[in-house]
């Protein structure tokens, strides 16, 4: 512990002119008294650490001084290129190996480069989750991350989303990790490694232990394609229903914001054009009547329901609600 923490606090010195107490104690999540004692240590072992005394002193290498210790680890390395990923770091327990490998980098550079990581973090930030929902981290999420890292067979309770089927045991070869809206997925070849290709809900497992034997992995195996691929399928899946729609020209434009977007950008692809009152009518994929109720109200009078014939009395039902409610005479 005291080792690693002696090698970042020559890494912070190198990367920087000069760092006070107060600071290094904040980076390094100690004391000022163990920075000092640290400082002492380092210069007995022969690293020239210099402590300048009084309100604006601190401690800075002095000679030139640079250390060797600047190579990465591979669990270092494979995590930075995570490290615009913050929140997904801390909830699969990298953000050490991230920190570490940040710091090698940053002494690594010319003194003119090393603010590059501030000044980027300063210009991008990702916020995965969705809007409107509170992202809980999976209990799990640790134990499957490391056997994705060290291509570990998985060895896991799974329980469908259906809230009807009992759990299953499953020995998964797990491949990737997908964080999508603030959920997070595994994507894993079924029976070992021999089956076929799934995606899991890390929520859903109840159990995750990383075995001691390792799989093969498939090296034609392209995880983003893989992704897309399965997201498109299910987007395609959920759409169950139809409804025949027609729209105004401003409906046509704001369909693809209000439902799904594939579905109604090949809806208005294949409509045909316009009738003499400028509207067109189209046949959209949909999920439910429920959900396609509650989607298409948000366009108005831009959008009439022609079928099925039971939403379009849904339509006519709100709509009476609704002039019920804003009709002349209403306070």
């Amino acid at each position: 512990m005291r080792a690693a923490r002696l090698i970042k606090m020559v890494l912070l010195l190198q990367s920087r002119s000069s760092m006070t107490g107060a600071e290094l104690a904040r980076e390094l999540e100690v004391s000022e008294r163990t920075v000092a004692r640290d400082a002492v240590a380092l210069s007995e072992a022969g690293v020239p650490v210099y402590a300048d005394r009084g309100r604006t002193g601190g401690y800075r290498l002095i000679g030139g001084y640079r250390t060797r210790l600047t190579g990465l680890a591979r669990g270092e390395a494979e995590a930075l290129f995570l490290s615009g990923l913050p929140g997904a770091l801390r909830e699969m327990g990298l953000q050490d190996a991230a920190s570490a490998a940040r710091l090698k980098v940053s002494a690594a550079l010319l003194p003119s480069l090393r603010d590059a990581s501030a000044s980027a973090a300063q210009r991008f930030h990702l916020d995965a989750p969705g809007w409107y929902q509170e992202p809980e981290t999976p209990e799990l999420l640790p134990a499957v991350a490391e056997a994705v890292w060290d291509d570990r067979l998985l060895r896991a309770r799974y329980r469908r989303g259906d809230g009807y089927s009992a759990e299953a045991e499953r020995e998964l070869a797990p491949y990737g990790l997908v964080l999508k809206a603030g959920v997070w997925y595994l994507c894993a070849r079924a029976e070992g490694g021999t089956g076929s290709f799934r995606v899991y809900r890390i929520d859903r497992f109840s159990s995750a232990e990383p075995a001691e034997e390792r799989f093969e992995r498939d090296g034609e195996f392209d995880l983003p394609a893989f992704w897309a691929e399965r997201a498109a399928q299910f987007a395609r899946s959920i759409l169950r229903a139809e409804a025949v729609l027609r729209l105004t020209e401003a409906g046509a434009r704001r369909l693809p914001y209000a439902t799904d977007r594939a579905a109604a950008e090949e809806a208005l692809a294949a409509a045909d054009g316009p009738d003499e009152q400028g509207r067109v009518t189209l046949t959209l994929p949909v999920e439910s009547l429920e959900v396609a109720l509650s989607q298409l109200l948000s366009l108005g009078p831009e959008a009439e329901v022609l079928e099925p014939p039971e939403l379009r009395e849904r339509f006519a039902a709100a709509a009476r609600g609704m002039a019920a409610l804003y009709g002349p005479g209403r306070p």
